[in-house]
């Protein structure tokens, strides 16, 4: 008996729907899958290549001072004394002031002439430092401490070793090269911590070498910043030279201890991380294409275990020799979460619907497919950039969990996850919005942007912990907020450092009085350093305002304006005390 004979007229009826609505429901799941696999790609690979850039900017912030200090300590074209001697106030004077431009990292500046004379200025804080000195080639250094950019110096230390600048890497670097060069990374045998040197050569009347100057950077914050980088459950983020050595990581230890009690830098491939060591073998071989890596670049391949790995890396040079790669990694199932469950659960509602009725069946898969095009269209907006883009998916499956995850993701690159202020990005993108619709829109009211920078914080970290200090940016960022309108907007800047953008201001005078009040608000004790005894610097902030329309036309510029007009309140305030 055939089968069109074994089936009955309602059997025939119903098995091509029920086909058809499986087919649907498959093809839906199909859809619905490489739907949220290229919303994630989209949004993971945006991901990767913002932390990769985030990691830049961390490095830029930490070696961009050090080109400052050396400046600072001999200005470009101030010819070298032929003697320390006679010029030794002057640099004394100089190096203080060199140093307490980025006191952390670059504390230490130093500089060795071609006779072995040599002058080192070491800052222990703010307020105390040791001057190393040696005024003849042939003896040892002199130490002596002090407090203050004119505080009298104790009782000199003979040092024990003879101490030959000339022999030094640094200065072999310096008096070989025509501008800044930064020495080979080494481990300090002090802390264990890695270092890296920059060093320019100086030139007498003559125009001959007369010496070299340079100064000490220490990379733990950036190893400490990289390790801190919250990307995923199971990510990998690291810094690396070209030949692999670890600068930092935050997923392996770049310094390791040897048997003979010494220290030694660690490999990226000996690091015994398998995700660091699978990425760098990915980069390693990216760099050795023609072309090498020119640019922020993203690439997939199949890691420890089978896994798929999402990758980014970037190079980062400067014209003193600095040449490091910057790598993030993360495994897809880290972003993909709930997708794959998710087509699954649909292909079951759709069979379902199939058994209940043609109309609820399409209705659920029509809801279905609403909310992932909602969630891709999302998800392309952030690729672009477009990161306050609403995501109006509100469901408790597992899309609402991607759709939950897709707004966190938003938040972590919006929102400074210390103080729940906005971040760096978003306050710079406010402001660049508010220019534009004064632009655009004839919206000609003038609005304003205050930069404050909080007195003495390194020395509340140093006294009373990070946690303390932490709890205090905390305090900060209540007091901003509970002291500015609804309308206007606080960040975290960057450490210390806080932005507002004042949304509507009448004038100069009245932006000049909300920052007067803030202030005075930042001048009341923090209650985190209540019940301790606390010097009076350690209380209030610098605020410097810039209006627009005025001196600057982007959002950076009037950033700097603030900044600068904030640096100028504190110096002046300095000087009055």
């Amino acid at each position: 008996m055939n089968l069109s004979n074994r089936l009955s007229l309602r059997q025939w009826l119903t098995l091509p729907y029920v086909v058809l609505v499986l087919g649907i429901a498959l093809l839906i799941g199909a859809l619905s899958y490489r739907t949220g696999s290229q919303a994630v790609d989209t949004v993971a690979n945006h991901l990767l290549l913002e932390t990769v850039a985030r990691i830049g900017q961390a490095v830029d912030r930490h070696v961009v001072g050090s080109a400052a200090v050396l400046e600072a300590a001999f200005p470009n074209g101030m010819p070298a004394p032929p003697s320390i001697a006679p010029e030794f106030d002057k640099l004394r004077t100089r190096f203080w002031i060199a140093t307490s431009l980025h006191l952390d990292p670059n504390n230490y500046v130093y500089y060795g002439t071609r006779q072995g004379q040599f002058f080192g200025l070491w800052r222990d804080s703010p307020t105390d430092g040791e001057l190393r000195v040696k005024l003849n080639g042939d003896e040892p250094r002199m130490l002596s401490h002090f407090s203050g950019i004119g505080g009298v110096p104790s009782a000199p230390v003979r040092e024990e070793r003879l101490f030959d600048p000339r022999q030094r890497p640094w200065y072999r670097a310096g008096e070989v090269s025509q501008s800044h060069t930064w020495t080979s990374i080494y481990i300090d045998f002090r802390t264990a911590e890695l270092v890296a040197t920059r060093a320019r050569r100086v030139l007498g009347v003559d125009g001959q070498l007369e010496g070299v100057v340079a100064t000490d950077l220490s990379l733990r914050r950036l190893n400490d910043f990289v390790r801190s980088l919250k990307v995923s459950p199971n990510a990998v983020a690291f810094i690396i030279e070209p030949d692999g050595k670890l600068i930092a990581s935050s997923g392996a230890d770049n310094v390791r201890r040897q048997a003979d009690g010494s220290n030694a830098r660690v490999n990226a491939a000996d690091s015994g991380h398998a995700l660091q060591v699978a990425a760098y073998e990915q980069v390693r071989a990216a760099a050795a294409q023609p072309g090498a890596i020119v640019a922020p670049r993203t690439l997939r391949f199949e890691g420890p275990g089978g896994q798929t790995i999402q990758l980014a890396f970037d190079r980062l040079q400067d014209g003193a020799g600095l040449d490091w790669v910057t790598v993030v990694a993360v495994p897809r199932s880290d972003f993909m979460q709930g997708v794959t469950e998710n087509v699954l659960r649909t292909a079951v509602i759709g069979a379902v619907a199939a058994l209940v009725a043609v109309a609820l069946g399409l209705g659920i898969l029509g809801w279905v497919g609403r909310d992932l095009k909602r969630l891709a269209q999302a998800a392309h907006e952030i690729g672009e950039g477009h990161l306050d883009v609403p995501l109006a998916v509100q469901r408790s499956d597992e899309i609402g969990a991607l759709a939950t995850s897709f707004r966190q993701m938003q938040q972590r690159l919006r929102i400074d996850m210390l103080t729940g202020l906005v971040n760096r990005d978003v306050i710079v993108r406010a402001i660049d919005e508010r220019l534009q619709k004064h632009r655009r829109a004839g919206d000609a009211r003038p609005f304003a942007v205050l930069f404050a920078d909080l007195n003495s914080f390194k020395l509340v970290n140093d006294r009373f912990g990070h946690d303390t200090g932490d709890r205090v940016l905390v305090e900060v960022g209540v007091r901003l907020c509970a002291h500015t309108r609804s309308t206007d907007l606080v960040a975290r800047y960057a450490g210390d450092e806080f932005v507002v953008l004042l949304d509507d201001v009448d004038n100069l005078a009245a932006a000049e009085q909300i920052r007067l009040h803030l202030e005075s608000a930042l001048r009341e004790p923090f209650d985190s350093l209540r019940g301790d005894s606390v010097h009076p610097s350690m209380h209030g902030a610098a605020v410097g305002v810039a209006l627009y329309p005025g001196g600057a036309d982007t959002a950076d510029d009037l950033i700097r304006l603030a900044d600068r007009d904030m640096y100028e309140r504190k110096r002046a305030g300095r000087g009055a005390r």
